[in-house]
């Protein structure tokens, strides 16, 4: 029996990824803040799949909180065979228009949380010598686009620095970097999204598919849909004086203030 950790479990790519993971075989355990969101998503899943699962309420930008959802990935008498860190928000104004304690919680759960989980779960693993760490990166971390942009570039750089670390141990490590996808994330971030034409959007069921797909593949950075894929290629060769303009065009289109 494998069990799974995912954080940011009741909503968007997160649930997407707990439904598959569920029909997969896997028992869960759902890490949000939201105590009824939690409940109400585990029995949905017990009910459609017949799986276990386990609710942890964590506000991920509290360090005490995130030392509760580590400490349940290294106990070794309940082991969590996959990890996906996923939780996260955006901020829909610009980095100086922006509260600087709101920027500093970017900076927590993006950055800290998913450093400490990786590093409880990596250690376990390790140990172990199997185990599955997904981290949700964003194309956004190849762009300039304010402190979403950084603190997704360094989720995917980390990724592929642990990744190295542990692949000698038959962990596989991979950063999942993926465009727009339809959740509640861009409402909940205050951004205006309506200048994007449909075919930019993607589906979170089949964006959870692909993810997937390349982890068991050996991939350490998923950049999901061919579309995407090329964006991120373009951006790699680009100058960066040209990456630059370009996201500050796009920025000035998504943020209010």
């Amino acid at each position: 029996m494998t069990t799974a950790l995912v954080t940011g479990a009741t909503a968007g790519i997160g649930l997407a990824f707990v439904r598959r993971l569920a029909a997969d075989g896997h028992d869960l355990v759902l890490v949000a803040r939201d105590q009824q969101r939690l409940d109400e998503v585990a029995a949905e899943l017990r009910t459609a799949y017949g799986r276990q699962v386990e609710t942890l309420s964590a506000d991920l930008t509290d360090r005490a909180a995130v030392q509760r959802v580590a400490d349940r990935l290294a106990d070794a008498s309940r082991p969590v065979d996959v990890l996906v860190n996923n939780a996260g928000f955006g901020l829909g104004r610009g980095f100086l228009s922006t509260d600087v304690a709101d920027e500093e919680r970017l900076l927590d759960i993006h950055c800290r949380a998913v450093l400490v989980l990786t590093h409880a779960a990596g250690r376990a693993m390790r140990d172990r010598r199997s185990g599955t760490i997904i981290n949700v990166s964003s194309v956004a971390g190849f762009a300039a686009m304010g402190t979403y942009s950084a603190v997704k570039a360094w989720a995917t750089v980390f990724s592929e620095s642990v990744a190295t670390q542990l692949a000698p141990y038959g962990v596989r490590v991979m950063a999942l970097c993926p465009g727009f996808v339809r959740t509640e994330f861009h409402g909940r971030g205050g951004m205006d999204m309506s200048a994007l034409p449909e075919w930019g959007w993607l589906d979170a069921d089949d964006l959870v598919a692909e993810a997937l797909a390349d982890v068991a593949k050996g991939k350490v950075v998923s950049v999901p849909s061919r579309r995407f894929g090329t964006l991120v290629l373009a951006m790699r060769h680009l100058p960066r004086s040209v990456v630059r303009k370009g996201s500050g065009a796009v920025q000035r289109r998504r943020t209010q203030g």
